[in-house]
């Protein structure tokens, strides 16, 4: 079973940037697929971005948005770049041990973080 624990949401100006943190606790870190969800107010809870040993991103992400993980430090980082008003959101750590069908599919992740609050202003 793991623990987890994100930070590193906030407010922030539309162009600018922020960095994410989800610390795991528990064993064999590194097993397990790691990925971010967020959710808007009154909007479904929907894929970020995975990270298995490859990583996979939402289309409204890519080439903004990098997914990484550190296994020393049971830790997965995402760095959003070029935020949008759009991208307002709770952000969510998930986690499931070993391999699975679907990385974007938030029904196949048994491990939840409590949420961060990301605020971009216009």
């Amino acid at each position: 079973q793991v623990q987890l624990v994100e930070s590193g949401g906030g407010l922030v100006q539309a162009g600018g940037s922020l960095r994410l943190s989800c610390a795991a606790s528990g064993r064999s870190f590194s097993s397990y697929v790691m990925a971010w969800f967020r959710q808007a107010p009154g909007k479904e809870r929907e894929f970020v971005a995975a990270i298995t040993r490859t990583t996979y991103y939402a289309a409204s992400v890519k080439d903004r948005f990098t997914i990484s993980r550190d296994n020393a430090k049971n830790t997965v980082y995402l760095q959003m770049n070029s935020l949008k008003p759009g991208d307002t959101a709770v952000y969510y750590c998930a986690a499931e041990y070993g391999k699975i069908a679907t990385p974007s599919n938030r029904y196949e992740y048994d491990y939840w973080g409590q949420g961060t609050q990301v605020t971009v202003s216009s």
